[in-house]
């Protein structure tokens, strides 16, 4: 006969082969104590009675109760129709808000796989190889970028969104038809007075931001002069590599889970009061897990501001033109062209215009004779000629 139980062999070795307790101790590598019990126990019941028995602890303290796993499964339900973050950090938040218990957030990371809430991703990059940077103060650095976001009919809008690297307190969140350079030059305006100048920002090349990439090499845009104007530092990322705006890119995700728990707008002005919403939660009801659970309102407004650290920049650069049948030569200055005039009689000619920041000096590029100089309004098209006061559009 066969047996499944393997204590029957050392109660066969003593009872059949005539073992004693100490040989079969020796030979099985048991206590004797231990084979003296295992004895009493055949001896009451038999088989069954032997039969390996769980080295499980009886009861687990630590075990999570099936209320408290539930509690974690709805919790996990709420913030997924808020199109809030749902992860297992966030559940631990809002478990230790409630009063209640709060496992690791490995064990309901686990209760979730379990329940089949969460996909694992084992491919992903772990968070520790990531290189973090993060400003010190707030207005220390401005995050600035454009998504884009659809209506009910399909019409994509574009969002021009504005964020404070350190606290991640938004800014500034508006929808537009289209993002173009005065756009930008506007919101710097409006963000500045209310909450003062930053230090810095940070924004990828689009041409809204920086005409450094743009053929036209020289140039700038109305964003570029109006950092230039105020002192404030810019900085762009590497073409290419949205990781160095890691933290509006990431910004963009959170906006967008929420928007998709939520009917899509019909018209624009249905999108920005939905966008006016959701910056409100954003900034003074959402805990932020990088700012150790305080709202970004919170943090920004915690701290003293950075302010702007005397720059030397100057738009220094020359162009090579020809006046048009109008008595004018093009330039584009802060993001817009503008009309040099130059006059009629000088219609055909090749010019060097030397520019040095708002000045520009214009020459016959064949006999150096000057014939223009502009101090360059920029609230103005046409820029008029100072050295022909008469010069005429």
């Amino acid at each position: 006969m066969s047996y499944d139980n393997p204590n029957m062999a050392i109660i066969k070795a003593i009872r059949e082969h005539h073992l004693t307790v100490t040989e079969a101790a020796r030979k099985f590598k048991r206590s004797r104590q231990w084979i003296y019990q295992l004895i009493a126990r055949y001896d009451q019941g038999g088989p069954d009675a032997v039969l390996p028995q769980s080295k499980a602890p009886k009861t687990s303290p630590t075990k999570v109760p099936d209320s408290l796993a539930k509690e974690i499964i709805a919790i996990r339900g709420e913030l997924t129709i808020k199109g809030a973050d749902n992860g297992p950090d966030t559940i631990a938040w809002v478990l230790t808000q409630r009063g209640l218990r709060t496992p690791a957030e490995s064990t309901i990371r686990r209760i979730l796989t379990s329940h089949n809430l969460i996909t694992p991703q084992p491919q992903k990059r772990p968070k520790s190889s990531l290189r973090r940077f993060e400003a010190t103060l707030p207005n220390e650095c401005w995050q600035a970028d454009v998504t884009y976001l659809k209506l009910l009919d399909g019409r994509f809008i574009e969002v021009l969104d504005f964020l404070d690297d350190h606290s991640r307190y938004l800014l500034y969140l508006v929808a537009h038809y289209h993002v173009f350079g005065p756009t930008v030059v506007t919101a710097m305006e409006e963000i500045t007075s209310e909450h003062g100048l930053p230090q810095s920002t940070l924004t990828d090349n689009g041409l809204i931001f920086t005409a450094r990439l743009a053929g036209a090499k020289g140039g700038k845009t109305g964003f570029e002069k109006f950092l230039e104007t105020h002192s404030i530092k810019q900085k762009n990322g590497r073409p290419a590599h949205p990781q160095t705006q890691g933290k509006i890119e990431r910004f963009h995700q959170t906006l967008k889970k929420w928007l998709k728990a939520r009917p899509p707008a019909q018209t624009l002005p249905e999108l920005q009061q939905l966008l006016d919403e959701f910056r409100t939660w954003y900034n003074t009801q959402r805990p932020h897990r990088a700012l150790g659970r305080n709202t970004p309102h919170q943090a920004y407004y915690q701290l003293p501001k950075a302010s702007p650290q005397p720059l030397i920049t100057e738009d220094n650069r020359v162009r090579n033109d020809k006046v048009d049948k109008a008595g004018r030569i093009t330039l584009r200055f802060a993001g817009e062209m503008k009309y040099l005039g130059i006059g009629r009689a000088h219609t055909g000619v090749t010019t060097l215009t030397v520019i040095t920041g708002t000045h520009a000096l214009t020459s016959n590029a064949d006999t150096g004779e000057i014939i223009a100089e502009h101090n360059i309004d920029t609230g103005a098209r046409y820029q008029p000629n100072l050295l022909n006061k008469n010069s005429k559009r």
